[in-house]
């Protein structure tokens, strides 16, 4: 089990204040017992070390101290330590990504074999394999920026794409940081989904640090810059190892700037990385992606921690047990009961004042729901979506509709169509599915339903007009959660864009690429010229 110490907090801190009387028990009955301060009164002092005698003991622990430990480990386990969010098992949102490929010529120097380029297509080769069914996108730049394809979950097709990049694709020289961003800026808009730009690149134009900033006001776009290289000046060799010319027959020398980069990520306010020879740069983007796709759809939401102080009812039972000493006067009884009272998560199973006053609400409710008491976890929780999952749960789909009926997310309208499907209302469905699948597109789980819902109907609507008896079905089957139920293959009209990218791919991607680059340079000249 790890443990987030930055997150570390208690949910209930008041009850820390048990650990001074805990503290302090120890201090008192050592006082109370100490033999030269009772008879300090009633002999002198020169001679209370000679008269008194004092029996060897070596039993060093006492019953207060057993206590003592009760007090303060119960009050550690009634204050609630957490530091993990609780947050419902339904879904794995994965964050959108749009990765940005420098195709400047220094990206074919060989200093990370075989060469820069070769070594990034295969390192987003392998992101992409681990990314499958999450939506990527791709842009390719150096000094100007270019959309290579918009955001898919199809590994092959974006694969495809990828293994075509190579320098000599854009003929403009630079490093168009801020056509990049505008192009992700776009693919987001369409998205309607915050999302990670990844910028893997081997130099940076300082000259547009300035208007970055600009650039990214007003946009839920997470910059990543990805380094690559590690020599700051070599000469670029072709495949014959020969070096490369530039127009002007000079040597092309590729450059290592790692202060640029780092003044890059500094103007956009990213971290940044830098490619390896294992995983840990795939690990780093994934985990960044990840949590700022989740900060920004937490952000209006309540926040639930996950209450780990049961942890200490083992400790707590232990020393317990301890306590049950022939000659020992604590009433250990009583100090079981309320070592039992502070930490034991057992309480919630009765809403009553005992458990009431220990914990909360949707804690009793969270047990309940985690033993598989449904209805007692549907009573008890004051969380409307966790209310309404419990009911559901419990195949109360009436209150499931009332408890997600003010809630505007794809996971309550999912559980909403559920409900109507089962009460057999396959319009009202049908509509919920469609708005799920409108808030999150990439939800397979209710497209699945949805085609159910719409055979149902379409069924339903057969025995109507041919006249046959109004008859449920016996049992109907569909996916409730993410990892259970029958997966049924529907078909998905491809994008506009990409599906007339690949109608008039009659040559190769990379011969295709280099036409389309050429064309919109031409035209963004073109516009360039025309404007005052």
């Amino acid at each position: 089990m790890d443990i987030d110490l930055s997150a570390l907090h208690f949910l209930r801190p008041l009850w820390l204040l048990l650990i001074l009387p805990g503290i302090a028990l120890p201090i008192i009955w050592a006082h109370r017992h100490d033999l030269n301060r009772q008879l300090r009164g009633a002999i002198a002092p020169h001679l209370l070390k000679h008269l008194v005698i004092k029996p060897q003991d070596n039993q060093r622990l006492r019953p207060v101290h057993l206590l003592a430990a009760l007090l303060i480990l119960g009050a550690i386990a009634a204050a609630g330590p957490t530091w993990q969010q609780d947050r419902p098992d339904f879904l794995d949102d994965r964050a959108p990504l749009i990765l940005a490929v420098d195709l400047s010529p220094s990206m074919d120097a060989d200093d990370v074999p075989p060469t820069r380029l070769s070594a990034v297509r295969h390192k987003l080769h392998d992101l992409i394999e681990r990314r499958a069914g999450a939506r990527t996108a791709l842009i390719a730049y150096a000094g100007s920026a270019h959309l290579v394809l918009p955001a898919t979950d199809d590994p092959a097709l974006l694969d495809t794409f990828l293994q075509a990049l190579s320098t000599g694709l854009i003929n403009k020289a630079g490093h168009d940081v801020l056509g990049v961003i505008d192009q992700a800026k776009r693919l987001l808009e369409a998205e309607k989904s915050p999302g990670t730009l990844v910028l893997i690149t081997d130099g940076a134009d300082p000259a547009l640090n300035k208007q970055i900033d600009e650039h990214l006001k007003g946009v839920d776009l997470q910059v990543l810059v990805l380094a690559v290289g590690s020599k700051p000046s070599i000469v670029v060799r072709n495949a014959q190892g020969q070096p490369q010319v530039d127009a002007d027959g000079r040597p092309v020398v590729a450059n290592f700037d790692s202060k640029a980069l780092q003044a890059l990520a500094d103007a956009a306010n990213a971290p940044l990385g830098s490619l390896t020879l294992n995983d840990d740069d795939l690990d780093w983007i994934e985990l960044h992606a990840q949590r700022h796709f989740q900060a920004i759809s937490d952000q209006g939401k309540q926040i639930h921690w996950k209450d780990a102080g049961y942890w200490l009812c083992w400790p707590l039972l232990l020393i317990a047990l301890f306590c049950v000493r022939r000659g020992w006067r604590v009433h250990w009884l009583a100090s079981l009961v309320l070592a039992f009272g502070l930490g034991l998560p057992a309480a919630p199973a009765q809403a009553g004042a005992l458990a009431d006053a220990f914990f909360t609400a949707d804690q009793q409710g969270r047990w309940a729901f985690e033993h598989q008491r449904y209805p007692q976890a549907a009573a008890r929780f004051s969380d409307p979506y966790w209310k309404g999952v419990a009911a559901y749960n419990a195949a109360d789909y009436d209150a499931v509709l009332v408890n997600f009926a003010n809630q505007d997310s794809a996971q309550a309208f999912f559980y909403m169509g559920n409900s109507y499907v089962r009460l057999f209302r396959f319009p009202e469905a049908i509509s919920a599915y469609q708005h799920a699948l409108k808030l999150q597109p990439e939800f397979p789980q209710a497209t699945s339903n949805l085609a159910l819902a719409q055979a149902l109907q379409k069924d339903y609507e057969n025995q109507q007009e041919a006249g046959t008896p109004d008859e449920k079905p016996d049992e109907i089957k569909f996916d409730n959660k993410s990892d259970q139920g029958k997966d049924i293959a529907q078909p998905v009209a491809k994008a506009a864009s990409d599906q007339l990218w690949l109608d008039n791919l009659t040559t190769s991607p990379a011969r295709f690429l280099k036409q389309k680059f050429a064309l919109q340079d031409a035209k963004r000249q073109q516009e360039t010229e025309a404007s005052p």
